[in-house]
């Protein structure tokens, strides 16, 4: 699964990433620390152009009766999405992404669990795939949310976790964002496994266990 993760970046960083200049982001701040629940960065397409803004983390179908649902849905399995009723319909239109620089596991050791920060080899920006949807309650109000989609591990993360987020490669990107392809089977081929050789992980504090810190030193290798 994917349950924490870090955007260190600046919302300028972020902009020029994901070429564009819409966002409506209003209170941004990086994070060391994400967790489920929390309003994180996302990315979507509006048609013509990227925007980026904030879903709230732990999808809420737009058809569920209350938003508690949410807790319960932040990863959605890459090799069960067309067979679940919360996302088969989220793949045609409803794709996302979302922005990262690097995502937390925690590794089962003899001692206890280490919690590992997985990052790319280059230390740059990189897209886990998402969908998302708008829920509305009895008042009118609106929700938007998402889900992060995992596939299998790769040969790095097998032997800290058997699942990994889907992260998308730069070409990938696009074509999960673009609206108008439809192609299925192809949208689903890019779910898999990211190269494992572009990747690298390393031993953080225990501290990051706790969803109320989010800082800096978080990220430092233990």
């Amino acid at each position: 699964m994917c349950g924490r993760y870090t955007i260190t970046v600046t919302l300028e960083e972020l902009m020029l990433r994901y070429f564009t200049d819409e966002s409506s982001i209003v209170h941004y701040a990086p994070k060391f620390n994400a967790a489920p629940m929390q309003h994180i960065p996302a990315v979507i397409h509006n048609g013509t152009s990227n925007k980026l803004g904030v879903l709230r983390w732990g999808l809420v179908p737009s058809w569920a009766k209350d938003d508690k649902v949410g807790s319960k849905m932040i990863n959605a399995r890459a090799e069960s999405l067309l067979d679940k009723v919360s996302f088969k319909g989220l793949i045609r239109s409803r794709r996302c992404l979302i922005p990262a620089d690097g995502f937390y596991e925690w590794k089962q050791q003899a001692g206890g669990k280490q919690p590992m920060r997985i990052v790319l080899q280059d230390r740059s920006i990189f897209s886990m795939a998402g969908l998302y949807d708008i829920w509305t309650d009895a008042s009118g109000n609106k929700l938007s949310t998402c889900t992060i989609i995992t596939t299998e591990a790769n040969s790095l993360m097998a032997d800290i976790h058997d699942r990994m987020p889907v992260i998308l490669s730069p070409e990938a990107e696009s074509q999960w964002l673009d609206r108008s392809n439809q192609d299925i089977p192809s949208l689903m081929r890019l779910l898999r496994p990211y190269d494992a050789a572009r990747m690298h992980a390393y031993p953080v504090s225990s501290e990051v266990g706790n969803v109320r810190n989010d800082y800096k030193e978080l990220i430092k290798e233990a």
